[in-house]
């Protein structure tokens, strides 16, 4: 064998050997995923056979048997320290948020997740740093708070301008006095909480002021 080769099948070895030592580990790593996955195959009923039924109980039984399985293999002791913590950390966080996790498959049209939300924000913010060509979005927010996603809404197609002509032709003047003093109301109150995080001495001043002008004594005639 030439120097070179022993050159080569010595690194070759040497990387074999460093890869059979992570292999433990590496077998550990796919586990806890699978774990994940169970998880979300369970709640991500879109996957489901035909002809079964899908609604807060079924998929809640199916997440309550899965836990008390895992209870029992925990309880066994023939996983590894790590996973042990692990298994215990991500029961414990399932176990909190039970509650939440199996109340949106009784409404069809109700979402499991906000990813579709997420996207839509993302899009906005796209836009807006498009025609402004700044990354910071929240002044445009301030400003116009919930007209945003109306006006990308309205904006899509030639459907939504007349969908939102019908509604606007059925509203009566005391809803749409109390539409726009509801969105009024949230988006000052989105403007206070933003000034009292990120200006909070002026803000506190600004009140101060107000205050004093609002107890200042006036002298009767």
């Amino acid at each position: 064998m030439s120097r070179l080769c022993a050159q080569k099948l010595a690194r070759l070895q040497a990387i074999v050997a460093e890869r059979a030592d992570w292999a433990e580990q590496l077998a550990q790593v796919k586990r806890l995923h699978g774990w994940l996955l169970e998880v979300e195959h369970l709640l991500d009923r879109s996957r489901a056979s035909e002809g079964e039924v899908v609604s807060n109980v079924t998929v809640g039984i199916g997440l309550d048997h899965w836990r008390e399985c895992m209870n029992r293999q925990l309880m066994e002791g023939s996983l590894s320290q790590l996973e042990q913590e692990c298994l215990t950390e991500f029961l414990q966080v399932l176990s909190n948020l039970r509650p939440h996790l199996v109340q949106c498959y009784d409404h069809q049209d109700f979402p499991r997740t906000n990813n579709d939300m997420e996207r839509s924000i993302r899009g906005l913010k796209t836009q807006y740093r498009r025609v402004s060509g700044r990354k910071n979005w929240n002044a445009y927010l301030l400003r116009y708070g919930r007209s945003v996603a109306y006006a990308a809404w309205w904006e899509q197609d030639a459907a939504h301008h007349q969908h939102l002509e019908r509604q606007v032709g059925q509203l009566d003047r005391s809803r749409w006095r109390e539409l726009r003093r509801q969105s009024s109301r949230a988006q000052r109150e989105q403007l206070i909480r933003f000034r009292f995080r990120h200006k909070r001495q002026s803000w506190l001043a600004s009140l101060e002021t107000c205050w004093a002008t609002a107890t200042q004594s006036v002298p009767l005639p």
